[in-house]
């Protein structure tokens, strides 16, 4: 049976250590049933682009979770280090990633257990440090690199140079655009093995794109297997 958890709203800012709370409190309550073993972090405009059955094999078979954590060293990634959260938090342990993230059951214990580099985040990291792109890739590269396959699975389109990313309309969308998203990767490693299938989930869809998107859903989804 399914249970539903009434979490408690409190308010959000971009970029803010309010968007790690609310991601905390957010699996803090989804660890609370003891079948969950796999937790993602997804937005209203996300969109799925497997079948249950294709999604749902990929993320209980990994031996991996999916953060982002890169060692950016441009004014972007490195230049917002505060050199405050030394010795625990150093330069070199610095990382830079997405804030959409796939964790297995010991990975989100962890997070939600974490104070001390909770704490120095939330001391030290102020615009033009974002805590939803620092905190997590930092934490866990310095805690738990050999659980994470430093990718995200969400798809996300930074071509072009603005602070957000594209966002795709209704006309843009088209069997080709699906497929590349799902299939235009080069290769990543699944389980130490090479696949063409890198990410899960894409975003952002404006909600003019539903009907598109719906159109399209026999390609996406298929039948199960």
């Amino acid at each position: 049976m399914l249970e539903s958890y009434n979490i408690t709203m409190q308010p959000v800012y971009w970029g803010d250590i309010s968007m790690i709370d609310a991601e905390r409190r957010l699996l803090a309550n989804a660890l609370l049933d003891p079948s969950n073993q796999r937790f993602v972090l997804l937005s209203d405009s996300c969109i799925p682009l497997f079948n249950f059955t294709t999604t749902y094999r990929y993320l209980v078979n990994s031996k991996l979770s999916y953060i982002a954590s890169i060692d950016d060293e441009r004014k972007s990634g490195r230049g917002r280090y505060n050199p405050q959260m030394s010795p625990n938090i150093t330069i070199q342990d610095w990382r830079k990633g997405s804030q959409w993230f796939e964790v297995n059951r010991d990975l989100a214990l962890g997070i939600v257990a974490d104070q001390n580099y909770y704490n120095l985040f939330k001391g030290y990291c102020h615009r033009p440090c974002y805590n939803d792109e620092h905190y997590l890739p930092t934490m866990v590269n310095i805690l738990y690199g050999g659980l994470n396959s430093n990718r995200s699975i969400t798809h996300v389109d930074w071509s072009i140079v603005a602070p957000h990313p594209r966002k795709y309309a209704g006309s843009e969308i088209t069997e080709e655009l699906l497929n590349s998203i799902r299939f235009g990767s080069t290769g990543c490693l699944y389980n130490d093995n090479t696949t063409p299938m890198c990410v899960l989930f894409a975003r952002k869809f404006s909600p003019g794109t539903l009907n598109l998107l719906l159109t399209f859903a026999p390609l996406l989804f298929g039948t199960s297997n």
